[in-house]
């Protein structure tokens, strides 16, 4: 009988999973292949975590005392180099790997001097990627180091040296300068931003008093420009800055910077009141910011409230044994800077958005505790000033609890008495559904005839919602229009909040294109942004895109958003027939104003062409405004994000504040920017 044969599957074959079909990336090559997991993002944002993270090594040498200048310079072809006056990357071969020890730093991940071996006693470089990461994202870097008494150089093409570290000759001093050009196939630009470079350089010299930092601008030769930043003041300069153009509760700022010796963290924070009903806190390790606070923020919420508390009740000001100021109360209209130096900052994700460290708990409590309660002792009228705005912020919550309990009952949270404005979707599943805030009953009836009623909902909204940068959270839920809001989404609002509680993934503002639109989208913005962060910050605030105009030749038409899209819209369609014709050539003939809408007939060598202008959304069928601005096939939106809490914080301020003067000079620089301004 013959033996059946086998037949072996082919190496590599589909479904066999051996040791082949392992693949191990060497050296910088995992930051090339996932670029995201080390910068967080290929936009923008990753694009100046480059620099920054160059900058961390310059600021770990300035703050281990090593240099008293930092200098940043833009150059010609989206060049940057980064200089400082710290000790120089060593150069001499490293006894283990035996290469230079500046290689290794700028090749192997998880390479440097701050693991522990004594190079630095506080770093905000953590992991060790970062001057390698950046190596491996650019086409070119080239490495300078100042020690010895000898310049060394060495060039890099994405990642790979291009020779060994070499001395060029003679240099006085000490110190590294590093220039690198970003890898335009990883990014989405390579232009960097004048604007967010000048404004992180500006907030690190707060953060390190008595480091001069100097940008130069040489992008363009013929017109360079330079600024500089010194702050002697460390962050009580900068809680001045955040708070300029605010009325301020009392004079004198807080500010305590001191080492704790139970735990050697170094504490500097500064505190001063506002008249406003926010807060605005900002957290540092290591002059790496925490937009998620930490273990530093935990501890100085905990002494402010204690000390606060102790305060008003050795004063005679709280009677009750246990009557007291809760968290909320006292941290209404506060602007603080938190800023600690620690030896093994524990972060949360590279992006090192959160700090771990149990011990900046602890010192951040004692030193801050301590120092504040001396403060209010020796500063009588500012302490009186802030427990008076304290005890204010108290009795307001305790209006806006009892308004939020007559207004949000349980059952209506739970979509039992939703607003009977609200077109809700059949879908129960918060997923796939998405809402969409609109402007008036005219455009909420063509956006529920023309929705997808299974996942979307519509809720119209009569005239311009309460402007609740000055207002509290009573006088908000007086408000019928942002009640209906409140209760649709279903979080809840203030100390109720509930993220998980969210009835609609999406939530879509959609405004007409004109300035009562826009005015409707900032006062809705302003909503959003200062009692739902946690809606913006998690990516669930929409911006709807409708169309400007509708473009029409005989039964061919496009939509545009622009008034240059306009025009090129028309050059198509013309092309389109086949007369090729320019806007030279096209001629306007007649004009038909149909209610508020405006059609332009024009005439292009005997081809009426048809522009219809949308000044709202009601003024288009329910067909229209579906395909345009709802369909999630063609649909255009903008995902609000906050990118920098500090100038959104500003920006806020300035456009919805109580104080006009900032509003107007505002209004007066961007004036004529200003492109297709409806009066």
């Amino acid at each position: 009988m013959a033996k059946k044969e086998t037949k072996k599957p082919a190496k590599g074959a589909s479904g066999e999973y051996g040791a082949s079909q392992i693949q191990v990336l060497e050296g910088l090559d995992p930051v090339r292949k996932r670029p995201g997991m080390y910068i967080g993002s290929t936009g923008l944002t990753g694009l100046h975590h480059l620099i920054w993270e160059v900058m961390d090594n310059s600021f770990d040498e300035a703050m281990a005392g090593h240099g008293k200048q930092i200098t940043l310079r833009l150059l010609p072809g989206n060049m940057v180099s980064v200089e400082d006056e710290g000790r120089g990357i060593p150069v001499e071969p490293h006894p283990q790997f035996k290469v230079s020890a500046l290689e290794l730093v700028l090749t192997k991940l998880h390479a440097g001097g701050k693991f522990g071996g004594g190079g630095y006693k506080v770093s905000g470089g953590l992991h060790g990627v970062g001057v390698s990461v950046v190596n491996a994202l650019s086409t070119y870097l080239k490495a300078e180091v100042k020690r010895d008494g000898k310049l060394w150089v060495q060039e890099y093409s994405c990642g790979k040296p291009k020779a060994k570290v070499k001395s060029v000759g003679p240099a006085k001093g000490t110190g590294t300068t590093i220039t690198f050009r970003p890898d335009e196939s990883i990014f989405e630009s390579v232009e960097f931003d004048f604007k967010t470079i000048i404004d992180h350089l500006r907030q690190q010299a707060y953060l390190t008093k008595g480091i001069k930092l100097v940008l130069a601008d040489e992008r363009d030769p013929t017109a360079p420009s330079v600024y500089a930043f010194y702050f002697e003041g460390g962050v009580a300069s900068y809680v001045r800055h955040i708070n300029h153009g605010k009325e301020e509760k009392h004079k004198n700022i807080f500010y305590v910077h001191k080492l704790d010796e139970a735990t050697d963290v170094e504490v500097e924070t500064a505190v001063q009141y506002t008249g406003e009903y926010h807060e605005s806190v900002y957290c540092y390790a290591n002059n790496i910011t925490n937009p998620e606070g930490g273990m530093h923020l935990s501890g100085f919420r905990a002494a402010l409230t204690r000390e606060l508390n102790n305060y008003a009740r050795n004063k005679g000001l709280l009677k009750e044994k246990d009557q007291n100021l809760s968290g909320d109360d006292v941290r209404e209209g506060l602007t603080a800077v938190i800023s600690v130096k620690i030896k093994e900052p524990q972060f949360e994700g590279q992006t090192k958005a959160k700090l771990g460290n149990p011990e900046a708990r602890t010192a951040v409590e004692a030193v801050f505790g301590e120092a504040f309660r001396i403060f209010l002792e020796e500063h009588p009228a500012d302490a009186e000033a802030i427990v008076a705005k304290c005890f204010l912020a108290a009795q307001a919550r305790a209006a806006a609890r009892a308004a939020r309990d007559t207004v949000l009952r349980k059952g209506a949270l739970e979509g039992l008495t939703l607003p009977g404005k609200l077109s809700d979707c059949s879908s129960k599943d918060p997923s796939i559904s998405e809402i969409f805030i609109v402007e008036g009953d005219s455009a909420g009836g063509s956006a529920k005839q023309g929705r997808n009623r299974e996942t979307q909902a519509i809720l119209p909204l009569r005239g311009k919602i309460l402007n609740v940068e000055r207002a509290r959270l009573d006088k908000m839920l007086g408000n019928n229009e942002i009640k209906s809001l409140v209760i649709a989404l279903g979080t809840n609002i203030g100390e109720g909040f509930d993220m998980a509680s969210l009835r609609y993934d999406k939530v879509v503002i959609m405004t007409d294109a004109d300035v009562d639109g826009a005015h409707i989208r900032t006062l809705l913005l302003t909503l959003f942004y200062r009692y739902f962060p946690d809606l913006i910050h998690q990516g669930h605030i929409y911006i709807a895109q409708p169309p400007l105009y509708r473009v029409n030749i005989g039964k061919n038409f496009r939509y545009a958003y622009t008034e240059e899209e306009k025009q090129r819209m028309i050059e198509e369609l013309i092309g389109d027939i086949g007369k090729g014709k320019k806007m030279a050539e096209v001629e306007k003939v007649d004009e038909v104003v149909e209610g508020e809408s405006e059609t332009e007939q024009m005439d292009v060598s005997g081809v009426k062409v048809n522009i219809q202008r949308y000044k709202g959304l009601g003024e288009m069928n329910p067909d229209q405004l579906w395909e345009t601005t709802m369909d999630p096939k063609t649909r255009v939106m903008k995902r609000v994000t906050i990118e920098d809490a500090e100038k959104a914080e500003e920006v806020f301020d300035v456009l919805m504040g109580a104080d006009v003067a900032p509003r107007k000079r505002f209004i007066q620089t961007h004036a004529k920017t200003v492109k297709n301004l409806d009066v």
